[in-house]
């Protein structure tokens, strides 16, 4: 059975988000009082946990040889997925620096430190909502890309 790679993609997060609770479900019965019983078996929970994550493990190496072996802008889906990654963290550098660098006045007393900023917050926050429209731009593509793109084994 053929799949497309935004499939898997969503698949691969279920998966994640359903380790995370079977591992929430392990910790709540992996003790109980004397006497008492759990409410779930640990052991089988456990099997359960390890089977979804060699399904898990499965799913990544397919995502990745497709993503590596995907045309994309020159390149291959890989390299769009690190600029994409980069784009993020660049982005959200320029917002938090711009908001930590605009100035909020404060009540208070005449004695207390005034501070100015270093840097024009008006060109940062022009950069950073530029890199943001690059960012949406690439994603934009990229989620195209994963919806025309079948899953490789």
């Amino acid at each position: 059975m053929t799949m497309k790679l935004a499939e898997a993609l969503v698949q691969r997060s279920d998966m994640t988000k359903r380790l995370e609770q079977l591992k929430a479900r392990l910790l709540r019965n992996a003790k109980v009082q004397e006497g008492d019983e759990a409410a779930e078996d640990p052991a089988s929970l456990l099997a359960e946990h390890d089977r979804l994550a060699a399904d898990l493990q499965r799913m990544i190496a397919r995502i990745n040889r497709t993503n590596n072996r995907t045309a994309f802008d020159g390149g291959v889906l890989t390299d769009a997925l690190a600029a994409r990654d980069v784009l993020r963290l660049r982005q959200g550098a320029y917002r938090d620096l711009a908001e930590e660098a605009t100035l909020t006045w404060m009540v208070g007393t005449r004695s207390e430190v005034r501070w100015r900023p270093m840097i024009s917050v008006a060109q940062i926050q022009k950069t950073a909502d530029a890199l943001a429209k690059e960012l949406r731009d690439l994603d934009s593509r990229i989620q195209e890309a994963n919806w025309h793109t079948e899953l490789m084994d």
